[in-house]
């Protein structure tokens, strides 16, 4: 089967748990948009965590397109919270793997989405600080009708 996650523009909704450090679990919901330019491909959205207070991530990866040698693609987010984080994804047959991490910050994880068919996802991940969770989660992730933005 071929990836249609990140490989085809689209809106993604997604629903599931995050993990506090404490092992808390909160709901999460989130709204990923896939858009491909000529010079990269534009990964953004939101996860809302659902705790109390109520907590929304924002992220916008610039992500460089593949090339067919290498299987692999580069990216990068910056934010005020985490610092530059430089990651690279991998599609290894029906997952794709993404490790990423921040010199400065120290901020580093994995995250993994295993294709369970053209329109759906599950994801996995942690982000650590150094060798501390802060966060772990799984998320189911669905692609929605929704038509995404020309990038």
């Amino acid at each position: 089967m071929t990836h249609t996650f990140l490989f085809e523009p689209a809106v993604w909704t997604s629903t599931g748990t995050l993990w506090r450090a404490d092992g808390e679990p909160l709901e999460a919901i989130g709204r990923t948009e896939i858009a491909h330019s000529p010079d990269c491909w534009l990964l953004s959205g939101t996860l809302k965590v659902l705790g109390s207070p109520p907590t929304e991530f924002v992220h916008a990866y610039m992500i460089e397109r593949p090339t067919s040698a290498s299987g692999t693609m580069k990216w990068t987010f910056e934010s005020a919270m985490f610092g530059t984080l430089r990651g690279r994804f991998a599609v290894i047959g029906p997952s794709i793997v993404s490790v990423y991490g921040c010199e400065t910050s120290g901020y580093r994880g994995a995250e993994h989405l295993g294709q369970i068919d053209a329109s759906h996802y599950r994801s996995a991940g942690m982000l650590l600080a150094k060798d501390t969770v802060i966060y772990t989660w799984q998320l189911n992730l669905e692609r929605s009708a929704d038509a995404p933005r020309r990038a």
